[in-house]
């Protein structure tokens, strides 16, 4: 199966109520061999208009600390736990996580990122149920082969400004875990 095949499934997916209000869902994009995985939360407004992850105003901030980081987002593959927006930007709620994570899992199967960047809690709580973000914020964690590391959320700074130099140094951290596991192959 391939990134297209699964996007194509996402598009037409009506396996829960949100599909009834996307315009577009959004699957994801990037790079098919990439050895780093952002996973945020879900779609926003413009990424339900444009199809896209990322492109709103949290992705605004996630490119500016990718760009600080000196990380480039077409070698990464971005994409969120829910592929349909939450009416009014809500947290999805665990019955439509539950019927995306099935897509999730093939992205990162067909992916095999070396490293996951779980952007906020919701992600976080994807893979990690009983962690909390404020704990485990900044660290790497080593499971199945794979590096999970985590930080808050982009859209985080857009209510608390503080967060900002602490998202931004954890991009930083990121990328020299990427360049510690992949030497040569990133």
């Amino acid at each position: 199966m391939s990134l297209n095949e699964i996007a194509e499934e996402i598009k037409a997916c009506k396996l829960c109520p949100l599909h009834k209000s996307r315009k577009n869902a959004v699957p994801g994009e990037g790079s098919s061999k990439a050895k780093l995985m952002l996973i945020g939360e879900a779609p926003g407004v413009e990424e339900d208009e444009q199809g896209r992850p990322f492109v709103g105003r949290a992705g605004k901030i996630l490119n500016d600390a990718l760009r600080f980081a000196n990380l480039d987002r077409k070698d990464l593959f971005i994409t969120s736990v829910v592929k349909c927006r939450p009416p009014y930007n809500r947290v999805p709620n665990i019955e439509e996580r539950k019927a995306c994570i099935s897509y999730l899992k093939r992205q990162i199967d067909v992916i095999n990122p070396k490293v996951i960047c779980l952007l906020g809690n919701i992600a976080l709580k994807t893979f990690f149920k009983k962690a909390s973000i404020s704990k485990v914020r900044g660290k790497a964690i080593e499971m199945y082969d794979r590096i999970y590391f985590c930080t808050y959320h982009p859209a985080a700074i857009l209510y608390n400004l503080s967060l900002k130099s602490v998202i931004y140094e954890d991009m930083r951290r990121l990328k020299e875990l990427v360049e510690k596991f992949m030497v040569n192959d990133y």
